[in-house]
């Protein structure tokens, strides 16, 4: 047998290795951090308990019987009743809904804004940077809580409809985010813009846009998604202060931070613990999950980290 027909034979023989995305790597990263996939998991119970629990509930978020206000856990309602006689059940899957709304259309918000300038400043430099960070710098100068219960006082003075309340908050929650991602942003983008593919878009001559957009900002996706991750987190925390004290979203709109703000008294904070421990319980686990992910995708997409 000659030595062609050994090594063609070999050939056959040794499967041919792919090599993988970095993509599919960091996913596969994410999946071996037990953490990550922990927080993952829970945030999709809280997810489908949130949207498709409500649909299996008896009861109706409008249902009032005030025969059965603030009666405890049972058979009937697991987690008791309100001071109206609400089921407290329905209404925290309910409230689940329009605060991981929140949170995840003011993240989303944020990250528009935040990605957008961020990759003007740094691709622009010079006049364009200096006045976008100025700017940034005045938000991040300016103390959120404050801003954010005036802001919420405004609208309680105005009278807007609590349904409409509810877009106005993310909007606002959003516009007051998003300078910490576009500093991210705008690092990456002072140094991606010096390597050698840049080079080769100003040899084709193509457009700002399409450097911008096209190029630049595709890979700076990895840092984008950690910080939206935690942003989230952080705009489900603010929206439930900004309930609990009232100036949020307002009743008979339910959210996690005015279910809370319910319970208002000794008596219902001590005798009654089934009021305040649900809506708390569900904020508590769903951030602390949306942490355990963030650190997750920051381990598995960040290339200087060892396997």
């Amino acid at each position: 047998m000659s030595s062609e027909t050994v090594s063609v034979e070999m050939n056959q023989k040794t499967p041919v290795r792919r090599e993988e995305s970095p993509w599919r790597m960091a996913m596969r990263r994410f999946i071996r951090n037990r953490l990550a996939f922990i927080g993952l998991v829970i945030l999709v119970i809280m997810v489908l308990i949130s949207f498709i629990g409500p649909r299996l509930s008896p009861y109706n978020v409008n249902d009032y019987n005030l025969t059965h206000k603030n009666e405890a856990p049972s058979a009937a309602h697991w987690l008791g009743t309100d001071k109206l006689g609400r089921d407290i059940l329905l209404r925290t899957m309910l409230a689940g809904q329009i605060s991981l709304t929140v949170g995840l259309v003011a993240t989303a918000i944020s990250v528009v804004i935040g990605a957008t300038l961020g990759s003007l400043a740094g691709f622009y430099r010079r006049s364009v940077d200096t006045l976008i960070m100025r700017v940034a710098d005045i938000f991040m100068s300016l103390p959120q809580l404050p801003l954010l219960i005036i802001l919420g006082a405004v609208l309680s003075d105005l009278k807007i409809n609590p349904v409409n309340r509810i877009y106005f908050l993310m909007l606002i929650i959003g516009a007051l985010s998003w300078t910490t991602l576009s500093r991210l942003v705008r690092g990456q983008i002072l140094t991606l813009r010096e390597q050698e593919f840049m080079q080769a878009t100003e040899a084709l001559g193509l457009r700002d846009r399409r450097k911008i957009f096209r190029h630049l900002l595709p890979n700076t996706i990895p840092t984008i998604i950690v910080t939206a991750t935690l942003g989230v987190a952080g705009a489900i925390i603010t929206e439930s202060a900004l309930s609990f004290l009232g100036i949020g979203v307002v009743p008979p709109t339910p959210s996690w931070g005015n279910m809370i703000s319910a319970a208002n008294n000794l008596i219902d904070f001590r005798k009654r613990p089934w009021l305040w421990i649900p809506p708390g319980m569900c904020i508590l686990v769903t951030v602390v999950a949306i942490n355990l992910i963030g650190d997750g995708l920051r381990d598995a997409l960040d290339p200087k980290m060892k396997r």
